[in-house]
């Protein structure tokens, strides 16, 4: 089934509320998973921050340089996601749309920064 098309600073906003709310319950848990948890949460929200910012870009090469910061910032938070599930701190289904999810964001961001850089 196709999920309805969103722009990309509302689909960015919708991950950081997710990412959010699991790092909530993980702060329940012990050091590690608060630790954890606050890695992800540093680089799940960054995301649709840098994404905002971009979107007031001062030019193409600030837009880029936004983006780009996101797209590092959506491959750390795959990181920390992939750590959660592998290491049995989260069981991986509950993982897998938020994992998905910023695979998803990482191609789009790539797609974006090598379009606008072909411009410049």
């Amino acid at each position: 089934m196709e999920q309805p098309r969103r722009d990309l600073p509302e689909r960015t906003f919708e991950f950081a509320c997710r990412v959010v709310l699991l790092c909530q319950a993980l702060d329940k848990g012990n050091g590690v998973s608060r630790t954890l948890a606050n890695q992800l949460l540093r680089s799940g929200t960054s995301i649709g921050a840098n994404v905002e910012e971009g979107q007031a870009g001062q030019s193409r090469a600030d837009f880029v340089s936004k983006y780009s910061i996101a797209c590092k910032e959506a491959r750390e938070t795959n990181y920390w996601l992939r750590l959660l599930a592998a290491s049995d701190i989260v069981k991986e289904p509950k993982l897998k749309d938020l994992i998905e999810e910023s695979n998803q964001l990482i191609a789009i961001l790539t797609t974006i920064i090598k379009k606008t850089k072909q411009k410049i």
